[in-house]
């Protein structure tokens, strides 16, 4: 697993919540017993789908770019 800021964290779990909130399809098989333990909580599947590596959810962190005086 790729090491997420806190702030990522809360950025793919959030998206991926509201997409499963909007009706999206869950990456997981969970049982009914699994779905009324966690309330039906869309934020709650968003993280569990998270922990276990299925999100198809990448994170780009630019570089940053040498100035000219750097460069000389």
């Amino acid at each position: 697993m790729v090491n997420y800021t806190k702030y990522e964290k809360a950025r793919i779990i959030g998206a991926r919540a509201l997409q499963l909130a909007m009706g999206a399809p869950m990456l997981l098989k969970l049982k009914k017993a699994e779905l009324e333990a966690i309330n039906y909580s869309p934020v709650e599947i968003a993280k569990l789908e998270m922990e276990k590596g299925v999100l198809p959810i990448t994170i780009r962190r630019p570089l940053p770019e040498k100035t000219k005086t750097e460069a000389s």
